[in-house]
């Protein structure tokens, strides 16, 4: 036990020996400076990560060290990426944790594509400036990931809520599922067709859409290819008209109007013509169309019977009128001014599909632009609800601010158009006054042009000189470039203050660890020394054991054991004092190393009081110069 405490009595003083101290036995403090943009751009990095959703940056108790890179380990894991690191975070680390952490982040974020570089003694020195691009990036990935896999995890975990609980709505449409489908099966059963007419066997002959009407019509069915059938029988008519209506050059209303009630006229006596030929269901009774189809199986036979009629009846009246024309002159006239009026309806039909075909290319180069309008329009719609659901108490005010930066983008924008078309129009005028000049076009006389000579000479030379001062200040800014990478590299106030505050952490590290290495080796060596002398307690012990037995046998023997004992307890008495010398002579070193410690502590103060009264004399030596140079000068 007292090895131990004799170990952390040696710790205690070697922190003791450590410490600076000032004029009044005070504990010295370092002065660091701290950095007003570095304070900044820190609040910044926590306003972030608390808008991304890293909550623990609010806790007051953690270092800056701790929120930044815990920030930096959070938004890496956030971004769903594939790093082959093991980004293990631990709280109030220690250095080399802290180091091993930092190189791993460091080597992480080229991986990620990160555009940003950023070195691990930026990290371990809270580099706020190079850090805050790297958490600007890092947030902005975790947040696009969010979004991209926040609706798929919400679908994920509706569907395994589906499958082991129902909501109310559920169970209700359960419970009314069964009589629902009951009550549709009766619905359709009830209003299902039914056929209240037959058609005739002879409608099977008939053309496609008559058997249609004539299918429909049996089930009652009144409505059906009106418009179709009329439009048939004319499709060039048809295509007229369709095309007419497109470009806004159709007939009138009225005749269009007229047109229509001829067409529904027909209908209603095609569709009660095929009525007639249609008999009920119920009666078996044969009715008149019946009659009329067995009586139109001689139809062919009485036709032909009045063609022959015909023929005779105009051979007859022929010799009466040999001065008319005949029916096939009259015809072949009929023929040749229809086909002149085809002739002429086609060549409208082309020009009317020409200014169609152009007025199409033009609506649908409307429609494509209107499209995009509509995408872009979209796009900035989804693109300003994000925006307003990202709004919180916190980013209020940057996103007030980016407003009013994008508004002002907008019209610098503006501004640059209306610039460039000033420009256009001033080089234009320019040119053509140039292009004037060059053709002799007005005459000048010898003054003016001696002048436009010498202002060109003038010119020229003031774009030498201006060249030659462009290719100096080129020159002038490398070399400042060169010595501001020169300074770059000279580590500042701030960095080496970080740079020897990590230092002596590292030295009160590889200490301690020194110390406890000195400890355990000093505990080692006592345990030997100790474990040496219990054996060899051990083997005098076994010795006179084994000789007392022999040595009570006789009385020589007994007066020989007792002289063996006896020289042991000297060796061991021999023993005992040398080793109360060995530590008498320690601790008379221990007392004289103390007494030295003191009375160069006690210097240490009196050397820093007298500093520190010394200064306090140039002050005052300083206050009074300035009194009576004051004095003077009054």
């Amino acid at each position: 036990m007292s090895i131990f405490a004799e170990a952390e009595k040696r710790q205690a003083v070697h922190r003791f020996r450590s410490r600076d101290y000032d004029a009044d036995g005070n504990v010295k403090e370092f002065d660091v400076r701290e950095d007003e943009e570095q304070n900044k751009k820190y609040e910044e990095i926590i306003e972030l990560l608390l808008a991304a959703g890293y909550f623990r940056a609010r806790i007051k108790g953690l270092s800056p060290f701790d929120k930044v890179v815990g920030g930096m380990t959070w938004c890496v894991e956030a971004s769903n990426f594939d790093v082959d690191v093991d980004l293990l975070f631990q709280e109030n680390s220690s250095i080399g944790q802290k180091i091993a952490l930092t190189e791993k982040i460091v080597v992480v974020l080229p991986r990620m594509k990160c555009p940003h570089r950023l070195d691990p003694h930026q990290i371990q020195g809270l580099d706020f400036i190079h850090i805050f691009p790297v958490i600007q990036w890092l947030v902005k990935r975790a947040i696009e990931t969010r979004e991209e896999f926040g609706d798929y995890i919400r679908s994920y975990s509706e569907s395994q809520y589906s499958k082991y609980h129902t909501t109310p709505d559920e169970a209700d449409f359960d419970s009314r599922k069964e009589k629902a489908v009951e009550t549709v099966s009766e619905l359709k059963h009830a209003y299902q067709p039914k056929r209240k007419f037959k058609k005739p066997d002879s409608s099977r002959e008939a053309d496609e859409e008559t058997q249609v009407s004539m299918t429909l019509l049996e089930y009652g069915r009144r409505y059906g290819l009106s418009q179709s059938v009329s439009r048939g029988e004319d499709s060039k008519a048809a295509k007229k008209k369709a095309l007419a209506a497109r470009i806004g050059k159709g007939v009138d209303e009225d005749k269009a109007a007229q047109e229509a009630e001829a067409e529904r006229i027909a209908e209603e006596k095609r569709i009660n013509s095929l009525m007639q030929d249609m008999a009920e269901t119920a009666d078996a009774t044969l009715s008149s169309s019946a009659l009329g189809s067995i009586m139109g199986l001689q139809s062919a036979e009485i036709q032909q019977m009045a063609m022959e009629y015909e023929e005779k009846r105009v051979g007859r009246s022929s010799g009466d009128k040999e001065d008319k024309p005949t029916g096939v002159q009259a015809h072949q006239r009929m023929i040749n001014t229809l086909q002149k009026q085809i002739a002429a309806k086609q060549k409208e039909e082309q020009e009317v599909e020409v200014k169609y075909s152009a007025w199409h290319k033009e609506y649908a180069e409307a429609q494509q632009r209107m499209a995009e309008v509509q995408a872009y329009q979209q796009k900035i719609t989804e693109e300003m609800q994000k925006l307003k659901e990202l709004e919180t108490e916190e980013n209020k005010g940057i996103l007030k601010q980016l407003r009013a930066l994008v508004g002002m983008n907008e019209n610098l924008k503006k501004q640059e158009q209306q610039f460039k078309a000033h420009c256009k129009e001033e080089m234009g005028r320019l040119k053509s006054a140039i292009a004037k000049l060059q053709t002799g076009e007005g005459e000048e006389d010898s003054e003016e042009k001696e002048r436009l000579s010498a202002i060109a000479k003038q010119l020229e030379a003031d774009k030498e000189k201006l060249q030659k001062i462009r290719l100096l200040l080129a020159r002038k800014n490398r070399e400042i470039a060169l010595l501001q990478r020169k300074i770059d590299e000279v580590p500042s106030r701030t960095e080496l203050t970080q740079y020897q505050r990590r230092f002596i952490e590292l030295y009160n590290q590889v200490a301690s660890t020194l110390t406890e290495t000195r400890q355990f080796f000093t505990l080692y060596n006592t345990l030997e020394d100790k474990k040496a002398f219990m054996e060899k307690e051990f083997g005098i012990l076994s010795q006179i054991h084994e000789n007392f037995d022999m040595a009570m046998n006789s009385e020589k023997n007994k007066d020989l054991f007792l002289k063996q004992v006896e020289q042991i307890l000297e060796g061991v008495k021999k023993d005992k004092e040398k080793l109360e010398r060995r530590r008498q002579d320690e601790k008379m070193q221990r007392d004289s190393a103390t007494d030295l410690y003191l009375e160069l502590v006690e210097k240490q103060r009196t050397y820093y009081k007298t500093v520190k009264d010394f200064q306090e004399e140039c002050r005052k030596n300083e206050m009074y110069t300035a009194k009576l140079k004051a004095r003077r000068a009054a």
